[in-house]
């Protein structure tokens, strides 16, 4: 879909406001160690005083909050045992409106709202056309950077106390990896002090010249391995019995009823390595790329502090395809527990356990498929609800590309309307009613007046104003009925502000945090404050997030 060209936004850095956050509680001093203290005990808390060396953060894409509990007697793996032993956060949501993965994403690590971040939404995200894949990989996607990304995130702090701190991030998506860590720059350096890798359509992780002109020796080790390839034929196939899953074994599909268990992949190696995206495979890849990193970056091994990011999307992928309420779905969650595992498994056996912190959430979740929740739930064809509008474009000489609605966020082209004398006004007007108008579109917002409404009892009033920049070309807004998605592809949906899509799980583990379950209300933009609380590092501006002090010891 070809986008306006005022929707390119060239978003500059935000001049960074120093801003000092509280030193981490004073450790108690040596040789006041009560007599009768556990050698785990006295390990954790001269860990909690020596403070971490690595910080791993998790991200399960789509990952809806009630999985932890919906399928915990099976979770054996790596979520499983962060859910048991870490303090788990169960209302933690993300507090913005466009729920989707780049939004989400770049709140994490940044402390920030979209509207600070800048990243509102995947279609203002991470393309960027001055900044192609590397080498061979240059027609094998899309080019993307971080250049829309605003301000700083947990990656600078870290590196402007210690310019030693090794960054590395990982995942299927440009996005996934990119975000979390944003310019990620060495205070007055011009270039990425982050290394971010993400799968190719052809088979390869690659990078983009926004970090480098090559692939580093490791990367590309990896790659000849040609691990994607050599899946060719395979068949993703249930994790457990077929008795373990109470899930139909087809869901509705744009042509009648998805096919059951098993999926097969291509018999072509190409081929394989592309469909292998959207199966579980994809996330032992991710995984083992992200070891062969760490070995190489020796992350963790010394007194320093390092950040590793990991971003897992095949729940996303499956999600997408099959619903929340499939089979698929269920073995999707499972087999990322599993791939988790492996991963702290790896990392704790190489390292102090207790000088590991462990960040585990999501970058949104998920609304039930229509077909199935009922209710009222309905589709919303965006492109169906602005067809007035793009009527009045075309009837006064304007490219009906001039708008678009993404989200429910109107996005207009100012200059073209400028250029044909068309006021914003009756454009914004036109909008208006024709979305009032559209069945399951639960209220319409100027974006001016969302500034007036009680936030503290509207919470999508609220989630609006935390994801629109002022300078970003958005008047208007629709929010849908809760349940109701907006997309007319028979799939799964996120992207609204309703709880479904933005709460997620956040789980905290390691030797800084109480175990536990914590019922207060938390946001994804408090994990950012909190981590640099328990390493002692200073973010660099004004954050939205806050330290969540109930769960530090």
């Amino acid at each position: 879909m070809p986008l306006p060209p005022a929707l390119r936004l060239a978003a500059d850095l935000v001049v960074p406001t120093l801003l000092s956050l509280a030193a981490a509680a004073t450790p108690e001093a040596a040789g006041t160690r009560p007599a009768e203290a556990r050698p785990a005990d006295t390990r954790a808390a001269r860990a909690r005083q020596q403070g971490p060396t690595l910080v791993v953060l998790v991200v399960v894409d789509q990952m809806r909050a009630d999985y932890l509990t919906r399928f915990a007697p099976q979770l054996t793996g790596g979520i499983g045992r962060l859910a048991r032993e870490g303090a788990v956060l169960t209302r933690a949501v993300h507090d913005h409106a466009i729920t989707e993965t780049a939004p989400g994403h770049a709140t994490l690590l940044a402390g920030r709202h979209p509207r600070s971040t800048g990243i509102i939404g995947n279609i203002l995200g991470v393309d960027d056309p001055a900044s192609p894949l590397v080498g061979a990989d240059s027609g094998a996607g899309e080019p993307a950077s971080p250049r829309r990304f605003r301000g700083t995130t947990l990656a600078d702090w870290m590196v402007a106390r210690d310019g030693r701190t090794q960054v590395l991030a990982v995942s299927r998506k440009d996005r996934g990896a990119i975000l979390p860590v944003g310019r990620a720059r060495a205070r007055g350096g011009d270039r990425p002090t982050a290394q971010a890798y993400w799968y190719a359509t052809n088979g390869r992780f690659t990078t983009s010249r926004w970090y480098g002109d090559r692939l580093p020796a490791w990367v590309e080790s990896f790659n000849a391995r040609a691990l994607p390839q050599g899946l060719a034929g395979k068949a993703w196939t249930p994790l457990l019995p077929d008795s373990a899953y109470p899930e139909p074994r087809t869901v509705p599909a744009p042509n009648g009823r998805s096919a059951p268990f098993p999926h097969p992949l291509p018999a072509d190696p190409a081929a394989a390595a592309d469909y292998v995206r959207a199966t579980p495979y994809m996330d032992d890849l991710t995984v083992d790329l992200a070891l062969a990193g760490v070995r190489a970056l020796k992350l963790g091994e010394s007194a320093r502090a390092d950040l590793l990011v990991v971003s897992l999307s095949t729940v996303d992928a499956a999600g997408h395809q099959y619903g929340p309420d499939s089979r698929e779905l269920h073995d999707a969650v499972l087999r990322a527990d599993r791939a988790v595992g492996r991963l702290l498994d790896t990392l704790l056996a190489g390292r102090d356990p207790s000088r590991v912190v462990v960040a585990l959430t999501s970058d949104h979740g998920v609304t039930r498929m229509p077909e199935t929740a009922g209710g009222g739930a309905r589709r919303v064809d965006p492109e169906a609800a602005l067809a007035p509008v793009r009527r009045l474009l075309e009837s006064r000489g304007v490219s009906p590309w001039a708008a678009l609605l993404d989200n429910g966020a109107l996005y207009l082209d100012r200059r073209a309307l400028e250029a044909r004398r068309v006021k914003e006004a009756d454009v914004v007007a036109a909008a208006e009613s024709a979305l009032r108008a559209v069945p399951g579109v639960q209220r319409v917002d100027r974006v001016e007046a969302l500034a007036r409404a009680d936030t503290a009892r509207d919470a999508v009033a609220r989630r609006w104003l935390h994801s629109l920049p002022p300078d970003y070309p958005i008047p208007l807004v629709a929010t849908l009925d809760s349940g109701s998605v907006w997309s007319a592809r028979v799939a799964a949906e996120h992207g609204t502000p309703t709880d479904d899509d933005a709460r997620v799980p956040l789980v905290l583990w390691g030797a800084p945090f109480r175990p536990g379950r914590h019922d207060g209300p938390a946001r994804t933009v408090d994990l950012a404050p909190t981590l640099a609380r328990v390493l002692g590092v200073r973010p660099a501006e004004p954050l939205d997030g806050r330290v969540l002090g109930e769960v530090l010891r």
